[in-house]
């Protein structure tokens, strides 16, 4: 392959690591906004989400653009076949950091509630399989994904939890109720943050090794 072609490889994997910075900026001001009840800081979430499904469509044309003009093969094939999908993935967390905000605005309306106790973890560890994940992307560290994949176990735990102490307090005082489903499904968007982390990293297990690991448990048996 030609310097061009590797300078159209670099050039795609920064606007990959910009779309997925502006997902993580929005996660963390969703998070932000909730925790400090500030209405600013939510509706600017919600504002730059386009950003976000932009940055996605004009990836995806890079990458069918390089498949067609360059025919690549062997890893550089998988890495553009790896970008196109974790480009979704990272999308999905953008619309997740969005609905956080709107879920945010809608407690902001209603009477003031106290968080859970493990909210600020299961925000923190959402957020750090997310950068985790891209981590291994850049990287091309596989290990580090496979630890990725992992640590969503953690991310589903503290949902749960999350999750039940909602349900108890809901239960103790009925006043509330409608501002603490609010934060049960907030809690439920970090955990699939937690859910498409582990799918890009799935993908740069895939980008590295050659080996598709998605739904492994689940297909093994078909594969034999």
């Amino acid at each position: 392959m030609d310097s061009r072609f590797d300078e159209e490889l670099k050039d795609l994997k920064e606007k990959i690591l910009a779309m997925a910075a502006r997902a993580e900026t929005n996660i963390g001001d969703a998070m932000r906004g909730l925790q400090l009840r500030d209405r600013e800081l939510l509706e600017n979430v919600i504002k730059r989400d386009p950003e976000i499904d932009l940055a996605e469509i004009q990836i995806d044309e890079d990458c069918l653009s390089l498949l067609a003009l360059h025919q690549p093969v062997a890893g550089d094939l998988r890495f553009i076949t790896t970008a196109l999908k974790i480009v979704k993935d990272i999308e999905r967390i953008g619309d997740m950091a969005a609905n956080i905000a709107r879920h945010g605005l809608h407690i902001l309306d209603d009477v003031e509630v106290e968080l859970p106790a493990d909210f600020p973890k299961i925000s923190e560890a959402a957020q750090k399989m997310l950068e985790r994940a891209l981590d291994a992307f850049v990287n091309r560290d596989a290990a580090l994904a496979r630890e990725v994949i992992e640590s969503d176990d953690l991310v589903d735990k503290l949902h749960k939890k999350v999750v039940d102490e909602l349900i108890r307090l809901m239960i103790q005082d009925s006043t509330v109720i409608n501002a603490r489903s609010h934060l049960m499904s907030i809690s439920k968007f970090l955990e699939r943050i937690g859910d498409h982390s582990s799918n890009i990293a799935e993908m740069v297990v895939f980008m590295v090794e050659g080996k598709d690991i998605r739904h492994f448990d689940k297909v093994k048996d078909l594969k034999r």
